[in-house]
């Protein structure tokens, strides 16, 4: 009998296992207020600010139009949501959730087309803002890049007189990474990834450096960021068209896909790196 009841056990434990389903990363979606409608329209830019003092609304604005305090300014008029009450991430073009990302801890996209960025964690978009990157005379590289190191201050390879705030270097041996700087709301760095200032910090802090030896030999590759897209320098800024067209630069979760299918093994596997050298 106690053999009978042994055997049992040890077919309910074989079979328990076989349809066991290996345990898969969880986090939970970000809460978000969601406004009602989204629409927009142009405004006289000095009109609009003399008439509004809310930080979160404004921060929605210099995101839409792609610039910073300093910049909106010299604009004669800017792009507004008739609808403010919402996050973000609604006013911006990516995806709120990628399924394809569910096992990618961390990953970070900047879309040339549409001057912004994006970060993710398993799958749910984290952080999103706008950017502005290289001009026509100094493209931004595009494809697939590790963060490697980083300095809360630097000077610019190409002025001296340019201090570059919370610099996260991606591409090593071509100089170019993400820093804060100015926005003028359209692409004119020198290959970089400008940031406002809070944006470019909490990448900072988000982001992982790599891991060397001997401060020569990658033991552990950064964060991934794939850089995709490309940008019409003779045309007018593409987000003039959310006048028309409100969902006209929306990036769909099947062109992240599309973009990041190429590299995800290979991104899984500095990441299997990273999580077992923690161990």
């Amino acid at each position: 009998m106690k053999k009978y009841i042994l055997i049992l056990s040890i077919f309910m434990v074989l079979i328990s296992c076989k349809h066991e389903k290996p345990v898969m990363h969880k986090k939970a979606a970000p809460t978000r207020t969601k406004p009602k409608a989204v629409g927009y329209h142009f405004e006289k830019t000095k009109s609009w600010l003399a008439t509004t003092n809310d930080s979160a609304k404004i921060w929605i604005v210099l995101a839409v139009n792609r610039t910073d305090k300093a910049n909106i300014v010299k604009m004669d008029s800017i792009i507004v949501p008739k609808d403010l009450s919402g996050d973000m991430a609604y006013y911006l073009p990516f995806p709120l959730e990628v399924s394809a990302l569910e096992n990618v801890s961390k990953i970070i996209f900047f879309s040339y087309a549409t001057q912004t960025f994006a970060t993710y964690e398993y799958g749910y978009l984290i952080r999103t803002g706008p950017t502005n990157m290289g001009r026509k005379a100094d493209k931004t590289p595009t494809g697939l890049f590790f963060t490697n190191w980083k300095a809360e201050k630097t000077t610019s390879t190409f002025n001296d007189e340019w201090d570059l705030k919370w610099n996260f270097n991606v591409a090593n041996k071509l100089g170019v990474g993400w820093h804060q700087y100015e926005l003028p709301g359209y692409p004119a760095s020198h290959s970089c990834l400008r940031l406002q200032e809070r944006d470019a910090k909490y990448l900072y802090d988000w982001a992982d450096e790599w891991v060397l030896v001997n401060d020569q030999t990658i033991k552990l590759k950064g964060t991934p960021v794939v850089i995709f897209g490309s940008y019409n320098f003779d045309a007018p800024k593409p987000w003039h068209q959310l006048v028309r067209k409100p969902k006209a630069l929306n990036i769909s979760e099947a062109t992240i896909e599309k973009e990041v299918q190429p590299f995800l093994s290979k991104i899984l596997s500095e990441q299997k790196k990273r999580e077992n050298s923690k161990q």
